[in-house]
């Protein structure tokens, strides 16, 4: 019997160690490279990566036991090993009934009542911060590009997208003449689908200054890995004079040069116009069928992840 306390000893030591092992290396993986989804520079971000953690480690907290137990009891009870006793009658069966379903019951209810008030909390048509003025940056998905339409500030861009730091932003998302496309900046927060017909409201916020990669999330066909854009988040002041200096472009977004921009192109460089048809948007969604009321109506499907 020592030597089945041994064996048993020895298989649980091997488990830390490998275990342990995986965290360094995960570790070291990750040490001073931009991990983009679980290195949050936003609220949303942050309260999804701490949503994750938590998530992980309950799962693991019942996950990690359960497969040790299922492996040591196939290992012990092993036709060879003649030193225990095998019996086909269950002692404190109801006991043990009750405890197959207690523990996973607890675990489910423990979830529950944690991802409840957290998809509700995190919920993409959520005011961030009621208490700022967000700005709202109209998003339109082609093949295989991102435009980008500020309608405050009557400017537009086409893979590059500027933020000012701590103001929640309200994306407006659709597509035009392109698949179902994921929106996703992983640095700010989850994806949002950009979706023909559609207004899908995303809102985030950044918290840091510097430059994250945004992309879609999902395969759209043969433009789809280089469909990237920049998205700059800056100090107020910052913004401010980069919008006066697109401005100064002389480029106009209207309708003849939206026709150029619509042809599928791949790796298109960011590009900055200093006007923009302010119905431009608004004539995207009604070109299949979204009237104003169905703009409205629609605003904010799709899913968040």
């Amino acid at each position: 019997m020592r030597k089945t306390k041994s064996s048993a000893g020895s298989i649980v030591l091997r488990i830390v160690i490998g275990l342990t092992g995986l965290a360094v290396v995960i570790a070291a993986i990750m040490h001073g490279n931009n991990v983009a989804l679980l290195d949050s520079r936003g609220f949303v971000a942050h309260e999804q990566r701490k949503l994750l953690l938590i998530i992980v480690a309950l799962l693991m907290a019942i996950g990690v036991p359960a497969l040790f137990m299922a492996y040591f009891t196939a290992w012990k009870y092993r036709e060879s090993n003649s030193k225990v006793t095998r019996s086909s009658q269950i002692k404190n069966k109801k006991m043990l009934v009750s405890m197959i379903w207690l523990v996973p019951s607890s675990f489910a209810l423990l979830l529950a009542t944690i991802m409840w008030p957290a998809t509700h909390r995190l919920d993409h048509k959520s005011v961030i911060d009621p208490g700022s003025k967000p700005i709202t940056v109209q998003v339109i998905a082609m093949r295989w590009k991102w435009v980008f339409i500020y309608p405050e500030q009557h400017i537009a861009t086409v893979n590059f997208v500027q933020i000012p730091e701590h103001t929640p932003v309200n994306f407006m998302l659709t597509a035009d003449e392109a698949p179902m496309s994921s929106f996703w900046i992983p640095n700010l927060g989850g994806q949002l689908y950009a979706m023909t017909g559609h207004s899908n409201q995303l809102n985030l916020v950044g918290d840091t200054q510097g430059d994250y990669v945004g992309s879609s999330a999902e395969i759209n066909g043969s433009g789809f890995a280089d469909m990237k854009f920049t998205a700059r988040v800056s100090p107020k002041s910052a913004f401010d004079f980069w919008v006066n200096d697109v401005k100064l472009s002389g480029k106009t977004l209207n309708e003849t040069e939206y026709q150029q921009l619509l042809k599928p192109s791949e790796k298109t460089p960011a590009t900055f116009y200093g006007d923009v048809d302010k119905t431009l948007y608004d004539r995207v969604l009604m070109k299949y069928g979204a009237s104003m009321g169905g703009h409205e109506h629609m605003t904010g499907t799709g899913e968040n992840e």
